[in-house]
């Protein structure tokens, strides 16, 4: 939660009008001074922010050009016998690591759209301690945290991380969840690095 200089809480509010406009999304944020309640506040303390993306990657020839070959990766990975719940929890897993908000937004609303439940979903972040998920998930989450946090252990992914995955996977679906988790990141950093915009995502939006 952030505090103003007068002590205050920014809080969001949902704006009822459209949120983009080409690369911008915008939406209030209401300036709660002591006393003062969101949407109720006359003292005129909210204001407008507009967040807008650094670079528009469809935009440049060069970036464009890279995005169209990461797509291409994606598809032959969709296309693999990799199950698709385990597809949606190793894109919103990575994505939460690295704070990824527009993928997290689009992974999510694609995993409810295709069937996932709220539960499974809400508990994507606490994996470990949840009993909603099979073994088979557990190891692709463990492989999927490793793979990301690679800078975060000396020892990169562990020789029991592999073999747990290896052992409910076989080499083609091994194949495809590898890549998944490096395409993952890739996608994560292009977005962060840009400040791509999210929150307004529409399930099959991209295709």
């Amino acid at each position: 939660m952030e505090m103003s200089a007068e002590g205050g809480v920014l809080a969001p509010t949902v704006d009822d009008g459209p949120t983009r406009a080409g690369s911008v999304d915008r939406f209030r944020m209401a300036h709660t001074l002591p006393g003062c309640f969101v949407g109720e506040c006359k003292s005129g303390h909210e204001k407008e922010i507009s967040m807008d993306a650094r670079f528009a990657h469809h935009s440049n020839p060069v970036g464009a050009k890279v995005v169209k070959y990461i797509v291409s990766a994606s598809k032959v990975v969709s296309d693999s016998t990799l199950p698709a719940a385990t597809r949606h929890l190793v894109e919103i897993r990575a994505s939460q690591i690295n704070g990824c908000a527009v993928c997290i937004d689009m992974h999510t609303k694609d995993a409810a759209h295709a069937g996932e439940t709220s539960v499974r979903l809400n508990l994507v972040a606490a994996w470990r301690e949840a009993k909603v998920f099979t073994d088979a998930e557990r190891a692709a989450l463990e492989l999927t945290e490793q793979g990301t946090r690679i800078a975060d252990a000396a020892g990169g992914v562990t020789d029991e991380a592999w073999a747990d995955a290896a052992k409910h996977y076989d080499e083609d679906q091994l194949a495809a969840l590898v890549s998944l988790i490096a395409i993952m990141n890739t996608w994560n950093r292009l977005n962060v690095i840009t400040q791509q915009p999210a929150g307004d995502y529409q399930p099959g939006q991209w295709g």
